[in-house]
């Protein structure tokens, strides 16, 4: 008794590539099986371009937000004052600092004093937002301090104000040059509250990689900051920032208990969490749109290989003949299918792949030919499209692909293993 052959033996194989290759006129490969490959190579496209592209954002979005702002504010819930007014100014800020500093995952922890004036230089003025803080804690954090878009010296913190790129480009100022601060709540007077208005030099500008960062925020030395602001003795809140800013909440905890019973702590995933929330939400429904794209190109395999199967109508009831068993049928009809999604699917990645890495010449391209302006980072709060490439999306990608690839193909293949020989031959 002869030995039956094992599953996807060589000769299937044969018999499927030649199938493939043949001339249409021959029965092979059809217009619509050129389409399914065309399909499935530009869903795969783009399925892993908008993949990486939505983790670049998300990357370059936390990376610039951790990059210039707290990982944590510890606050103050505020204090009724005999006037009747609540004062939410953090009076013993230098214990509260160094206790803090000792949990844990922290890093550093930075006394702040923040207050809205408005910037003036001749005739252009801003609104922005002046951060307080010291020389050794600016230096600690990195979309300041380690701008590679910066000018001017650091190192010289305390003779003046550091500023953003947007807010210099929006007063028309350079290094060297002073501006104004006028803020309303200035000095008080018998005759009411008058305007503070004091000039200083701008000793370094900063490109945090933030539209709405660059565009606000001044910093100014702590102690300058608590007299121009009224906060003599005091500081309004207390930066932190930690190891692992991913799983925050597991600090957060422990900063609380550190605190008074006054304070509270606000983190980076609360100030950030509507945008990151509607983020996700807006990855899962691309995500199921594109595979929406790649099950549609997949679904033009089966027309292509139920043509298939009726061109070679007669090679199968001669296969049927002379052996071959349904599932040696199956199979040769399964590969022929299943070899256009691998295809399609392999040539998606590379084009997915180069598009990924490539972008920047790419999206320079096409805002040329777009007339410029394409992409406004007093929009997108980012000054370009990124895109990061992760195994995780690409596997992610392929599995998607091929299992559709190869599930739509078992309908047509089955169709031809349970092909009657004698009603295929019957005409013949």
């Amino acid at each position: 008794m002869a030995a039956t052959p094992p599953p996807f033996a060589r000769f299937e194989w044969m018999i499927a590539w030649r199938y493939l290759r043949a001339r249409r006129s021959e029965g092979g490969v059809s217009v619509m099986t050129w389409i399914s490959l065309i399909g499935i190579t530009l869903a795969v496209f783009a399925l892993i371009a908008t993949l990486a592209v939505r983790s670049g954002f998300r990357s370059e979005f936390v990376g610039t937000i951790l990059g210039a702002n707290a990982h944590v504010t510890v606050y103050s819930y505020g204090d009724v004052t005999p006037a009747g007014r609540v004062d939410r100014t953090l009076k013993n800020y230098e214990a509260l600092a160094e206790r803090m500093a000792t949990i844990p995952g922290v890093v550093r922890a930075a006394p702040l004093v923040k207050g809205q004036v408005m910037a003036a230089r001749e005739q252009r003025n801003a609104g922005v937002e002046v951060f307080g803080i010291s020389a050794a804690d600016i230096q600690g954090i990195p979309g300041v301090s380690q701008s590679a878009e910066a000018v001017g010296d650091l190192n010289r913190f305390e003779e003046g104000l550091a500023i953003g790129s947007g807010v210099a480009r929006e007063l028309g100022v350079r290094v060297g040059d002073r501006i104004k601060l006028i803020s309303p709540n200035g000095v008080k007077t018998p005759f009411g509250t008058s305007p503070r208005v004091n000039a200083y030099e701008v000793v370094y500008i900063f490109t945090a990689g933030r539209y709405d960062i660059d565009r606000t925020r001044i910093y100014m030395p702590f102690v300058e900051a608590q007299s121009y602001f009224n906060r003599e003795g005091v500081a309004d809140q207390i930066e932190i920032m930690v190891e692992d800013p991913e799983n925050v909440d597991t600090v957060a905890l422990d900063l609380l208990r550190a605190g008074t019973g006054n304070t509270g702590v606000w983190t980076w995933r609360d100030a950030s969490g509507g945008f990151l929330r509607a983020l996700e939400v807006e990855d899962n429904v691309m995500f199921i749109i594109l595979s929406i794209l790649v099950l549609i190109a997949a679904m033009n395999i089966v027309s292509g290989l139920i043509m298939l199967v009726k061109n070679k109508g007669r090679d199968i009831g001669i296969l049927r003949t002379i052996g071959l068993s349904e599932g040696s049928v199956m199979r040769v009809f399964f590969i022929c299918g299943a070899f256009t999604g691998i295809i399609g699917t392999g040539m998606g990645v590379i084009l997915g792949c180069l598009f990924a890495l490539y972008i920047d010449p790419i999206f320079s391209f096409v805002n040329f030919a777009m007339g410029g302006g394409v992409w406004d980072p007093s929009i997108r709060g980012i000054y370009a499209l990124p895109a990061e490439l992760h195994l995780a999306d690409v596997l992610k990608a392929v599995g998607l692909s091929l299992g559709l690839s190869f599930v739509v193909t078992l309908f047509p293949a089955r169709r031809a293993a349970r092909m009657n020989p004698v009603e295929a031959l019957r005409y013949e």
